[in-house]
């Protein structure tokens, strides 16, 4: 296969609501830069000519320009806005991808994924049109339902982390389906779409930062690289 663009779609919608902050959590800072700093120099580092695609809400505009001036070269991005779900929020940062691609999608608030993830799924996915994060659990697991909880053999089990890798020619008609709730990954569309999900091996660093502790735990993490 002949080589190809790449193009991350970088989805930073999230709020400062669990973090008791004003300033929405993809743009607070860990190690003197914000969040999305650490997570765009990561897929930088990977591949320099990769095209940024930066999925934020409207109503975070404002945050861009101090974004930028973090870098000692600021990156080229393509500013799209979220949309109501994950789902509408990424498909509107696929409507960018115009050219056979390896398009990435990744958690804007996963700053501490390595280059090396990086091109472990840009090579999964070109060998098999798709490559998808996970790490073996390592917890008890019980699954519930209405008559109580049971047991279950957590081997048989994986935690899935982003970046989310396919070809473009997979991905971008797998997100012309109609919405659906169950959708909680590129995964979750692309398999129901008819794409077999191909995992590869994750990050254990490679957190996703949602609460004040896991900034702690970044900080702590970030110092260690």
């Amino acid at each position: 296969m002949p080589d190809r663009n790449k193009i991350v779609v970088i989805v930073a919608g999230g709020s400062g609501q669990r973090m008791g902050s004003s300033v929405p959590k993809q743009f607070m800072e860990i190690g003197g830069k914000p969040v999305l700093h650490h997570t765009i120099n990561a897929f930088r580092t990977a591949y320099p000519d990769i095209r940024i695609v930066l999925v934020i809400p409207q109503a975070h505009q404002a945050y861009i320009a101090p974004l930028l001036v973090s870098f000692d070269v600021p990156p080229s991005i393509t500013i799209v806005h979220g949309g109501e779900t994950r789902f509408h929020s990424v498909k509107n940062g696929l409507a960018t991808v115009t050219e056979p691609a390896v398009v990435f999608v990744h958690d804007g608030v996963r700053p501490l994924l390595s280059p090396a993830l990086i091109r472990r799924c840009c090579e999964g996915a070109l060998s098999k049109g798709n490559a998808i994060p996970a790490i073996e659990v390592k917890d008890s697991l019980r699954e519930v339902d209405d008559e109580g909880n049971l047991s279950v053999d957590r081997s048989r089990f994986r935690i899935i982390q982003t970046p989310q890798t396919f070809l473009s020619e997979q991905l971008l008609p797998a997100f012309d389906q109609p919405y659906d709730p169950l959708f909680t990954d590129e995964a979750s569309v692309a398999e129901r779409y008819g794409a077999e999900i191909n995992l590869v091996e994750g990050e254990e660093r490679n957190i996703k930062i949602t609460r004040p502790l896991d900034m702690a735990i970044a900080e702590v993490l970030l110092q260690q690289a």
